[in-house]
This record gives C-alpha cells, sequence and structure tokens, in this order.
C-alpha cells in the first residue's frame, strides 16, 4: 500500500490540504483563504459553502501539486477549527444557517445566566469546560432558536449537527456518515470527558436535542471513504482531530509534561497530564487530549482568541503592513523607550481570565509611537499571554515546572517573536523542522490507522528540532515587561 496520506487542514480564515509520504515530508499542498463575515460586533460567521467548496478545490490542489491521483492516497485525516457549529438539512445537506465560529460572542447572555444558575460547576466536572460562548453548545441552542422552525425540525430528527469535521466528514462520504471524534465533541459542554459520552443532563441544560447529534469515535476510528465522484476514486478517511490535539500528536507529545503552542489565528496550549483528568485550580480547560484505540490522554488547555489575528488586523484593518511577514523586522527596529502595549481582546480575552465582554486595547503610545511599536506590541501580546498559561499551568501541574515548549503555527516562523517567547517565559522554546504540524498530526492518524505509518514511538522519534531559543532577557528587564501587561490587562477588565 501506498505511504502517502492527504491531511485536510480546516483553519478559521483557510483550508488547506497537504499530501505527505511516509518519511513525513510534505509533497504536494493546496491552499485557499475563504470569507470572514462579521454581522454586529463580537459576531464572526462562515458560509460553509465557502468552506466545503474551499477544501474541495484545495485537495485537488494538492494532488495535482504532489503529482498523484486519489488512488495513490492510502487514508485521509482531517483537522478543523474547533467548537465552530454548522446545523444542516440531513435530506439536502444544505445548512440551515452561516456557521457560528469559535470567535462568536452572541451568546454572552446566556453563558451569563448559566452562570447565576449555578451551572458552571456542573459544566467543570462533567466537560472540564467553563461557561463561555466559545464553546459549541450555546451556539446551537441559538441558531435552533433563531432559524425559524428549526428547533421543531430538530426534535423531529429532520436536522444535523456537527463540528466542521463532521460536516466534512457528512459532505465527503456524500451523506453516508454523520459522526464526530472525542476531541471535537469534548468541546461542545455536551459531552461527559470521564464516561465517552454525550450526557442527557447538559442536552437539557443547554436545550439542545439528541437527535441532532453525531456519532463520537476513537481519534483513529474508521470513518468511511469518500465518494468516489469527488476526487476520481474513494479514500479511505481514518483519522479525526481538532486542530489542537492534531497540533499535540504532531509535535509529538506523546508523554506527561510535554507541552505545546500552537500560534495561528488564536493560540493555544496543550500540557499532557496522561491518564491523569487534572482539575484547573488557574481557570484552564481540562480537555482531552486524544484518545486513540480506546485509551484517553487528558490535557490542560489555555485558549488565547488572538494571535495571528492581530497580526491580520495589522495587515487588512489598519494597512500598517502588507505582509505578516514584515512584522518581525519591525518590531525588532522599535523604539526601546517606547513602552506600547497591545491587549488584543477583539472577541473578548480567554484563558486564565475568561471575560466575553472585554475588548481590545493599546496603551502608552505617544506621539514616537509608530507602526514599528504597534507591530511589536502586536507579538509581544501574544507571547504576554503564553507566560500567562504557562504560570497557570504550572500551578495546575506538577511536571510543567521545567518544561520546553514545542511551538507550531503560522507566527513561528519569526526569529523575533520566538526569541521574544523565550525570554518572557524564561523557559526554552523549540522550533520543529516540520512548522505543519497540525496537518501532520491529522496525517499521522490517518496513516498509522491505515497501517502505513508507524506508531507512537516511530513517529515521535522522527520529530526533529530546528532551532531552540534560549532565554536572553534579564531577570530585571523581563519583569519590567510583565509589570506593563499585568497593568494593561488590569485596566482593560476594568473597563
Amino acid at each position: 500500500m501506498s505511504g502517502y496520506v492527504l491531511a485536510i487542514d480546516q483553519g478559521t480564515t483557510s483550508s488547506r490540504a497537504i499530501v505527505f509520504d511516509d518519511h513525513f515530508r510534505i509533497v504536494g499542498i493546496g491552499q485557499k483563504e475563504f470569507p470572514q463575515h462579521f454581522p454586529r460586533s463580537g459576531w464572526v460567521e462562515h458560509d460553509p459553502e465557502d468552506i466545503w467548496n474551499s477544501v474541495v478545490e484545495t485537495i485537488r490542489s494538492a494532488l495535482a501539486d504532489a503529482s498523484l491521483s486519489a488512488s495513490d492516497i492510502a487514508a485521509i485525516g482531517i483537522t478543523n477549527q474547533r467548537e465552530t457549529v454548522v446545523v444542516w438539512d440531513r435530506a439536502s445537506g444544505k445548512p440551515i444557517h452561516n456557521a457560528v465560529v469559535w470567535q462568536d460572542r452572541r451568546t454572552s447572555d446566556i453563558c451569563r445566566r448559566l452562570r447565576e444558575d449555578g451551572a458552571e460547576e456542573l459544566l467543570i466536572e462533567k466537560t472540564g469546560l467553563l461557561v463561555d460562548p466559545y464553546f459549541s453548545g450555546t451556539k446551537i441552542a441559538w441558531i435552533l432558536d433563531h432559524v425559524e422552525g428549526a428547533r421543531a425540525r430538530a426534535e423531529n430528527g429532520d436536522l444535523a449537527f456537527g463540528t466542521i469535521d463532521s460536516f466534512l466528514l457528512w459532505r465527503l462520504t456524500g451523506g453516508k456518515v454523520h459522526a464526530t471524534d472525542t476531541t471535537n465533541a469534548c468541546r461542545t459542554q455536551l459531552f461527559d470527558i470521564s464516561r465517552h459520552e454525550w450526557d442527557e443532563e447538559l442536552l437539557k441544560l443547554l436545550n439542545v436535542p439528541a437527535a441532532l447529534l453525531p456519532e463520537v469515535k476513537d481519534c483513529d476510528a474508521d470513518f468511511g471513504t469518500t465518494d468516489g465522484s469527488l476526487f476520481g476514486a474513494a479514500i479511505p478517511i481514518r483519522g479525526i482531530a481538532g486542530d489542537q490535539h492534531a497540533a499535540t500528536l504532531g509535535q509529538a507529545c506523546f508523554s506527561p509534561g510535554m507541552l505545546k503552542s500552537t500560534y495561528g489565528t488564536g493560540c493555544f496550549a496543550v500540557l499532557n497530564t496522561g491518564e491523569t483528568k487534572v482539575r484547573s485550580t488557574s481557570r484552564l480547560l481540562t480537555t482531552i487530549a486524544y484518545r486513540l484505540s480506546g485509551k484517553t490522554s487528558y490535557a490542560l488547555e489555555g485558549s488565547i482568541f488572538v494571535a495571528g489575528a492581530a497580526v491580520q488586523w495589522l495587515r487588512d484593518g489598519l494597512g500598517l503592513v502588507d505582509r505578516a511577514e514584515e512584522t518581525g523586522p519591525m518590531a525588532a527596529s522599535a523604539d526601546d523607550d517606547e513602552d506600547v502595549v497591545m491587549v488584543p481582546a477583539f472577541t473578548g480575552l480567554g484563558a486564565p481570565w475568561w471575560n466575553a465582554d472585554a475588548r481590545g486595547a493599546i496603551y502608552g503610545l505617544t506621539r514616537k509611537s509608530g507602526p514599528k511599536e504597534i507591530a511589536r506590541a502586536a507579538l509581544e501580546a501574544t507571547c504576554f499571554q503564553t507566560a500567562d498559561l504557562l504560570r497557570a499551568m504550572r500551578t495546575d501541574f506538577a511536571e510543567a515546572s521545567d518544561t520546553i515548549l514545542r511551538v507550531d503555527g503560522g507566527m513561528v516562523a519569526s526569529d523575533w517573536t520566538m526569541q521574544r517567547l523565550a525570554d518572557l517565559l524564561d523557559a526554552p522554546v523549540d522550533r520543529p523542522v516540520v512548522l505543519e504540524t497540525t496537518a501532520l498530526g491529522a496525517a499521522w492518524l490517518a496513516g498509522h490507522a491505515a497501517g502505513v505509518w508507524p506508531g507512537q514511538e516511530g513517529f515521535g522519534a522522527r520529530w526533529k528540532l530546528e532551532r531552540r531559543f534560549e532565554p536572553q532577557m534579564s531577570a530585571v528587564e523581563r519583569g519590567a515587561r510583565l509589570t506593563l501587561w499585568e497593568n494593561a490587562i488590569k485596566r482593560t477588565l476594568a473597563a
């Protein structure tokens, strides 16, 4: 059997398809951005048809780029933006509303009522998640309550819900498979992460009919095959994991205490805690890292809603740069006497603050402040937020005290940002040779399940370091920078 594996990496701002060979090398790639929709302040939507069309197009592009046909691919792995919600008609396959994106804050009032009613403790105990609009459950209820006739149709079994992986799986299989994996299910606030099943009490609490829900499978399960008419031959789908879980696998963080952080639209740090389900005292999330062949590994996760999105804002919103790559050199040449700090709370603040109503702010501006200082502030904000997460993880889990951070995502190509990250963390930062670790993790799931790629030990042994960034900043300067950030956060939360 061929060792070629195709990964679908469906992200928040673009879709990618990547073909890997059996040496984990990229031999073909396709990528396509799609529109973002902002109907109101704090609302974020995607057209599911845009997502679907971009995925089909990038798969075809990746196969052509690799000079391969569908019959050459041993298996497909899917990884996706998590928590984003699609509800569609089972008969036609058509969505009944735009996808409500993970960044969306429209259910803030619902979440506030849940907290006031004392529901948060139940949700934390069963799901490991806090009450926040970030997660899928309240988004599903909102769609059902705001699309005419939707709730009655859902209760009758006429509609299906899915996170993006599930929607793509339905479409790829021609409507034959309605399923998801544990890593996506565990982010809905409807799934008991100890019993590994949808929870009736949570469904009732969030007012979501069980008839909507997909079957939940392990990450390395058999998810059916693609419709042969799509790409010229049917391809087995043998792995699914949400993007941060796939990146954890792609970084070979298989042992308790290993930590990775992905810097894409947002930033997500995941600390493997093994078979131990750690209850956070620092407002981190307890989540399933992955579930392979019936065995679950848990994790602590810190979620930052805006990382690369701040750089995208500098480019598209302010017009300060033409390309994201310009921000690193700009930051390096910024005026050291300028203490400009950005709190990029464009869609609220995530861990450890969890304030859905916070909004972005820039502090410390003077007449000397310019594009370079603002670019530095945007990049440094991601580093500051990661420092908050690592401090919280060290409080919750002793094995994180001297961990090395493995990084991936678009922002890690910036040497300046990675050095500043190591400086502010006071910890080593390891950048791998393969930066497409999210796609690689999905590919590993599929390749291993299909029998053409090695298991955890063999895969982990072939993880390769490109560069380690060691801390260079003095303790005095580090403390001063972190104090600036802490003051900015306090002022933002008090606004």
